[in-house]
């Protein structure tokens, strides 16, 4: 065992045995994990420590963004200058999410048209 890995446990004891560790959130409760088993084993650690930072992997930040310029977009007059400088940087986005291996239907409205057609068939 390291050094750190030894102070570490030797501090986490400490602080059992002084009843410091049992008020917390949800003690005694089961522990909701991620299903991360997708993700390389080394990169685990990291990909969970950004997720709880709020980090966002780059694609998915791209996308975000993507979507928040194609709202703007829908509530700007084509003839703007405004206009096409956002549809610029959408199309911009577009081509790294296509290049990155990201389907960018969400972008056109097919996918929510066809639900909603397909929710009201069933009603």
């Amino acid at each position: 065992m390291w050094l750190l890995d030894q102070w570490a446990e030797r501090h986490i004891l400490d602080a059992q045995r002084n009843g410091e560790l049992d008020n917390l959130a949800g003690s005694g409760k089961p522990l909701v994990l991620d299903d991360d088993s997708h993700v390389p084993e080394e990169l685990r650690a990291g990909y969970r420590l950004l997720k709880n930072a709020g980090c966002l992997p780059p694609e998915l930040q791209q996308r975000k963004e993507a979507l928040a310029l194609a709202d703007l977009l829908k509530n700007i007059q084509r003839d703007s200058p405004e206009y096409t400088t956002l549809s610029r940087q959408l199309t911009l986005l577009e081509l790294k999410l296509r290049q990155a291996g990201v389907n960018t239907d969400f972008l056109h409205g097919d996918y929510a048209t066809k639900l909603l057609h397909k929710i009201s068939e069933e009603e």
